[in-house]
């Protein structure tokens, strides 16, 4: 993984780019309403399971481990995964931290978060923070 692999300007313009995971770019989307992953693996192809086996699960294994940063570190009952691309070509996949009461529960994100709020530069250094406590490395 390399830090200046060159990522979607869409993907630039909604995000925080925190860092690279073991296989994937990890970008935190702006809306800071609900806690928004979104991971970047280097290919040139449109759909996760398009990717080579090994890559294909070394994405998973990413994933996986921002779920359970999600639900073991931060206590997130629930933890919505996709991979969409229909606006966004780059194949991106979206980790989001759900639980009651937040702005659009119990319905999905897309096309359902109205609330907006960005974060602070002292909320994004917290997150890298208990990512790295939480064994993420960057």
């Amino acid at each position: 993984m390399t830090q200046t692999y060159p990522l979607h300007p869409q993907l630039l313009a909604d995000c925080h780019r925190l860092g690279c995971l073991s296989a994937t770019h990890l970008l935190l989307h702006r809306n800071a309403a609900v806690l928004w992953f979104i991971l970047v693996p280097e290919a040139d192809l449109a759909n996760l399971l398009d990717l080579p086996a090994a890559q294909r699960e070394a994405v998973l294994a990413d994933c996986k481990r921002i779920s359970d940063y999600l639900v073991g570190t931060l206590a997130y009952p629930k933890v919505n995964v996709a991979w969409i691309g229909n606006l966004v070509p780059a194949l991106h996949v979206h980790v989001i931290g759900r639980r009651p009461g937040d702005p659009c529960w119990p319905k999905p994100v897309w096309g359902h978060l109205e609330t907006v709020r960005a974060y602070s530069a002292h909320e994004i250094r917290t997150i890298r923070d208990t990512l790295e406590t939480a064994g993420l490395s960057f």
